[in-house]
Parts: structure tokens; sequence; C-alpha cells
């Protein structure tokens, strides 16, 4: 798979790199360019200890110890990358002024010689990004630190391996720059080479494609009309990996450079960034900050804990546009620790099946999966392996954003936070492509979806497992200080029992239960609680409406971060950690089985005695295999979840039909309706027609109200969203 070096034209670029390098002439734009992409690469500073640690373990021949350059498989990770990096790290150092290595002789010809190991060497490893993201990534700023004074023909060895970061896809060699999120990364390691080499006309050409990929490709890879993220076309959410990192930073990081260049991107595109940014990414960003565990895909299990997300990418934007300045500012003061978290939203990211909600004091998520969508990330190259079952409406819930921090190898994969699970003797293991028991399936179910009014908003899951042969309608109510759960019509075949999470997290304090009329505190242990009224653990109550058996676990479990992934080289260690786990079990062959519980984030264990459903004025309208419905008396909002078409009383002698399956949320003032959202999960409506109390007369652009004084009710038509936008949430005001 090497390339052959074309010595002639890549001796003449070099040649005009160092010209302009050091030449007298005033710098023009190319080179400003040039000069910023230079200086981002040494802002991270040296830690000169860390440079002596990588000498210390450079072998003679430029290897380093500790590295298999023989094992070249996906599943090794590609440890050779480093190289690379450790090379990157002595030439940060070497042109670092403040660092001691500071043009140290000494430290050039060790970066010379492990250079010259490397392209003598030539490793290719069996995954495409190893060889056309990381090694020329490592390499194009070797380059544009150092490259001017390493010996000219292992320059012109390493720039086939650059350039195997290729916009262009060559058969049976290399990938090429996928559209969405490898693009502009890989469009930005070439931009890099071509400062390096000096072909200003190209660099021109690859600077226009990065400015063109900020662009919705609903349906494609890339981003979404929602301003979620797809980076295959399994249409997994890849908001916060793939299209983070590699999309919205990676343009952001050129937005910076090209600024105020003859290069600069277009002001719209910009601004297009910037709400992709806003309205996606940090929507699904724990107050904007960590990372929405709901998000993760095979990455999850990872040996890694959340951790602030940092403020570069938000300097470059505020740097290159003033447009949402405020939003923006406030955030990079939430992640540095200036400002405590204000911000309230709902959003259904309806391309995606992944809902969010937020307070200041708790943010949560639920993710899941319909006809539209596949269930998980397939295990590539290793992690991943035992996930199917996170998209099964998944919900988990944060208040700092650090409770599920390194839970991962002592996780009950059954058992995920949200879902309804046939527990299986033995669990589902993907260890292969496509294997016996394969992590990604297609979903099975078209009513998957939320209403919203960017405030408030509730969730509808009609859910089909295709690993189970498992089937439950689960909805989720969403309320300023609390949400309630609701699952009913949960039937399988199985002589499998059934087992609905309601939260498997780190303890982090005492647990404490209300049963049968008592206040006790538990001992660690494992067991089965009848009559329980509410539980608390870790400044999160549980209510039930109704007394109730509950499966409840508070102790240590144990496990390996071995056993969740196919990756080589990951510790076998045994590790333990408390682990808090509360549910309900279903029984064998469940039949028509029903739970519902309250969730109250940000509670004492002191105030869960007067938390009741009926103090919180929460009243569970419905929940059935026809329609789930709650009312919130207090905030004066009822939410309403039609399967089918039907009717459902909200008041005393009060009720709302729907004349086909959807959703409605309903704002009341006293005995009147101000605001009325409705949505289609099943993306099949034109428009939805309800039925509510009272007289409105009222038209618009997308809604008529009829009036029926006799009755003293009105029916209301909403068209929906079509197209990219089917399975949006339409407000109208009354």
């Amino acid at each position: 798979m090497t390339m052959k070096p074309n010595p002639g034209i890549v001796s003449t670029l070099l040649v005009a790199a160092v010209l302009a390098t050091y030449s007298n002439a005033p710098a023009d734009d190319f080179e400003t360019v040039k000069g910023r992409v230079v200086d981002e690469l040494l802002r991270p500073g040296v830690d000169d200890a860390a440079v002596e640690g990588i000498l210390e373990i450079m072998n003679d021949d430029g290897s380093f110890q500790g590295i298999d350059y023989e094992d070249l498989s996906r599943e090794a990770g590609f440890p050779h990358g480093r190289h690379t990096r450790n090379l990157v790290h002595m030439a940060r150092a070497y042109r670092t002024e403040a660092s001691r290595f500071h043009r140290d002789r000494d430290l050039k010809d060790k970066i010379a010689l492990g250079f010259k190991f490397w392209v003598e060497h030539d490793f290719v490893g069996r995954n495409w990004h190893n060889n056309q993201v990381t090694t020329p990534t490592n390499l194009v700023n070797l380059m544009l630190l150092v490259g001017d004074e390493l010996p000219d023909d292992h320059v012109e060895l390493a720039q086939p391996m650059i350039r195997r970061a290729t916009l262009e896809r060559e058969e049976g060699v290399f990938y090429g720059a996928r559209p969405g999120g490898d693009r502009i990364a890989i469009a930005g390691i070439v931009a890099k080479n071509l400062l390096f080499v000096g072909d200003r006309e190209e660099f021109a050409r690859v600077i226009e494609i990065i400015g063109g990929e900020i662009k919705f490709t609903t349906g494609q890879r890339g981003m979404q009309h929602d301003f979620s993220f797809h980076h295959r076309s399994d249409r997994i959410n890849n908001t916060t990996d793939y299209g983070y990192g590699k999309y919205a930073n990676a343009f952001g990081e050129w937005s910076h450079y090209v600024a105020g260049t003859e290069y600069q991107f277009p002001e719209d595109r910009i601004n297009h960034l910037v709400d992709y940014y806003l309205d996606g990414i940090c929507k699904q960003l724990v107050y904007g900050v960590y990372r929405d565990i709901g998000v993760y895909n095979r990455s999850i299990t990872g040996q890694r804990s959340s951790s602030p997300r940092g403020t570069r990418e938000i300097e470059r934007l505020l740097s290159v546009t003033d447009y949402r300045n405020e939003e923006l500012t406030n955030l990079m003061r939430l992640r540095r620790g200036e400002e405590a978290p204000i911000r309230s939203f709902a959003k259904f990211f309806w391309q995606t099946e992944h809902f969010v909600f937020q307070r200041p004091h708790f943010y949560t998520s639920v993710r899941m999966h319909s006809t539209r969508n596949m269930t998980m990330e397939v295990p590539y190259n290793g992690p991943g392996i035992v996930t199917h079952h996170r998209a099964d409406g998944a919900n988990y819930l944060l208040l700092e954003g650090n409770e599920y921090d390194a839970i991962w190898p002592v996780y009950d994969w059954q058992k995920v936070s949200g879902t309804t699970i046939m527990q299986k003797p033995q669990r589902h293991v993907d260890r292969g492509y496509g294997g016996n028991l394969p992590v990604r399936m297609k979903g099975l179910t078209d009513f998957v979806g939320g209403v919203t009014d960017g405030l408030y908003g509730a969730v509808a899951y009609d859910f089909k497992s295709p690993h189970d042969r498992l089937e439950a309608r689960k909805s989720w109510f969403f309320f300023d200080d609390e949400y309630v759960c609701l699952g009913a019509g949960i039937h399988s075949p199985h002589d499998l029992p059934a087992f609905t999470t309601v939260n498997q997290v780190l303890m982090s304090s005492e647990t404490t239960v209300m049963q049968d009329g008592r206040i006790r505190v538990l001992p660690q242990g494992r067991r089965d609680l009848d009559q329980v009224k509410w539980v608390h653990e870790g400044d999160v109550g549980y209510i039930m409406p109704e007394a109730t058996t509950v499966h409840l676990s508070n102790q240590p479990e144990q496990g390996t971060w071995a056993a969740i992934t196919a990756q080589k080289n990951i510790s076998e260690e045994l590790v333990t950690r408390d682990v808090f786990l509360l549910g309900f079990h279903h029984g064998i062959r469940p039949g028509d089985e029903t739970y519902q519980y309250i969730v109250v984030p940000g509670i004492g264990s002191e105030e869960m005695p007067a938390a009741s459903a009926d103090n919180r004025s929460i009243e569970i309208l419905a929940n059935t295999p026809e329609v789930q419905a709650v009312r919130h008396g207090g905030m004066e909002i009822c939410q309403l979840a039609f399967y089918q078409a039907g009717e459902v009383t909200i008041a005393e002698g009060v009720s709302v039909t729907m004349d086909s399956q959807g959703m409605a949320m309903l704002k009341m003032d006293g005995d009147r309706i101000d605001e009325l959202t409705v949505a289609d999960p099943s993306r099949e409506l034109t428009t939805i027609t309800l039925t509510v109390p009272g007289s409105y007369s009222a038209r618009g652009d997308d809604f008529v109200a009829s009036p029926n004084p006799s009755e003293n009710r009105t029916s209301i038509v909403i068209d929906l969203p079509r197209d990219v936008y089917a399975g949006k949430s339409v407000t109208i005001r009354l």
C-alpha cells in the first residue's frame, strides 16, 4: 500500500516551503494562515519531564519501548500512533523557547532518528483510520514544526504517507474522505500539508471544500435538519463524537486559521456552525459541559471519566463571529466554572430518536430506535460488544455529570437504565462483524417520538425489541422538578423473565426506603421489597404512585474492562464499584404488565416523606397499551400519548379526543387551553385532529379551530411538518 513519491515534485515544493518560511518579505495571507497553524501546534506548551520520559524509552534504532510494532490488527488499537505522537511532543519542545530542549541539537537528532525509523518501516494498520488520519495527522504536524530541519530524503519518503489523507477515493487502496465527519478532518490534514509544501492554488481549493461542508445533509451522512449528526448510513446518533471533534471543531479550527484572509469562510457558513454547535452539540452535553451518557456509542466501554469540555473551540468561534455571542460567552464561563447552570430546555431530535431535557439542577435523556434507524453502532475494532440494549429507551439522569463514571466494567448490561429487557442466561456479546448476536439491528417500530414546545415535553415509544421479541408501550413525561415514567402492555412469548430498570448508577449515599409505612435505611445487599412507596439514593427520589414491589440492589459489584471489549491489551484487573440498581420484575412470559414511577432529581432524603405523587400535583390519567397520559396540576400541563385514536379524561367531566395516533401537550389557564403542541411519532400523518373542551374560534397558518357551542367542544385540525421535518412538534396558541 506504500505510495511511491515523486522526488522532483516533492523537492521543488519543499524548497518553496523553506524559502517562504525564511523570506524577509512581508507575510501574505498564505503565510499568515501557516503561522497560525504552527502557533496552534505550539499552544499546548511543553512538559519537559514528559519529554525526558519519552527519550528514556527510545531505543537505539529510533523505536520506542512498549509498542508492539508487529501487531497491526484492528483490535490492537494501533499503538504505533504513540510513536509519531512522541515525535510531535519532542518537536514541540524543540520549537518552544520556554523549554530547556529549545533548539537542542541532541533532541533534534533523536527526532530525526525516530522519524527515520518510521519512514523506513511505513507501518500500515488494518483500520483505515490509522493510515488516513492518525499517521498523516502526526506526520504533517511534525513537518510543520521541524520538517525543514530533517533530512530531505526522509521528508520525501513521508509525503506519500501524509497523502494517504486523501479527499479522493482510490479503489482498493484508500477510502477517501467520506462526507460528514471524515471529510473536514481529512481536508484539514491535506490543507496543513499544502501549507508545508507551499502549494497555494491547491490550498485555496481545499479550503473551499472545508467551507462547503457545513450544511444540512438529512438522510445522508452529516448534519441533519434537527441539528443531530449521522456519521454513517445506519442513522446512529454521532452528534457528540464524529459530529463534534471531527466536524464542528475541525471547521471551527479552520475558521480561526483563515479569518480575515482571502481564504475566510462565508458568514452564513460560520453562523450555521454556531447554530449546530449550540442547538445540536451543546443540547446533548450536560449543562453544555459534560457528555450525555445516552449519546455514547461503542466508546462507552472504554476507560474514560467525565471531564468538562474545553473552551478553545468557543474562543475560536468568538474570534470569527459575533453571532449568538452572548450564548457562546455564557457557555465558556460555564465550562470555566465561573457560572452555575441556568438554562432550561426540552428537545426531541426527530431525525435521531433522541430526547433531551435540562433544568438548572438536572439533565436527562431518552435514547430510542425505530424503523428509521438502527439500534446501536457496530463494535468496530473491538469496543462496544455489550451495548445491544442501550437504545431500548435508555434513560440516564445526571445532576453533576459524573454519576456513571467508570461503572461500565461492573455494569449489568441487561439492566440498562430506563429499559425493559428480557433477562437472558448469558448476556449478548458481539465479538465480530455481523456475529451471531449483533449489536446493530434494524428497528421494528414506527411510533417513536416526542412532543415538545422547547421547554417541556413528553416521549412515547411503541417498543419492539429486535433482539428478544419483547414488546411494550413506554413513555416519559417531563416537568420542572420531576418526570413520570410509564410502561404498559409489556409482553413476550419467551420463557424468560422481563425486567424494567429504573436506574443503575454509582452509589453516592445511603439508600432510604418507605416500605409498609415505615422509613428505613437499607444495609448493603440485593433484595425484592414489597409495599414500597419511595426510594431515595444520591439526591434522587423515586416515587411509586401506588405502593408496589421493587427489586433493589445497593452493593459492591465486580468486573473487568477486558470483559466488555474485544480490544487487545485491555486491563484484566478486577474492578470493584458500589452500584445502586432499582427496577421491577415482570415475570416469565409477561402478558400485559405495567409499571409507573416518578423521578425527582435534587431532593434530600429528609424531604421524601412529603414527596408523594399527590403532594407533587401529579396525576396519572391513563397507562394502557392504547393511551398514556399525565397531568401536572400545579403547572397546569397535560401530556398525552395516543397509540391509536382515543379519548382521555383530563379532569372530572372533561376529556380530550384524538382521531388518530399521535401526541399532544396542553398548557392550561384555568379551564381554558392557552397553548397546544402536537406531534406524530409515526411520521405518517399530514394532519392531527383533536377535540378539546371549551369553545375556541381561531385560525392560523397551520391550524383551524371549529367550535361546537352546543356541546361546548372544539375540533382543531393542525397541519404537521413533512419531509425532513416530519416528526417535529407544532405549537399553536388558542
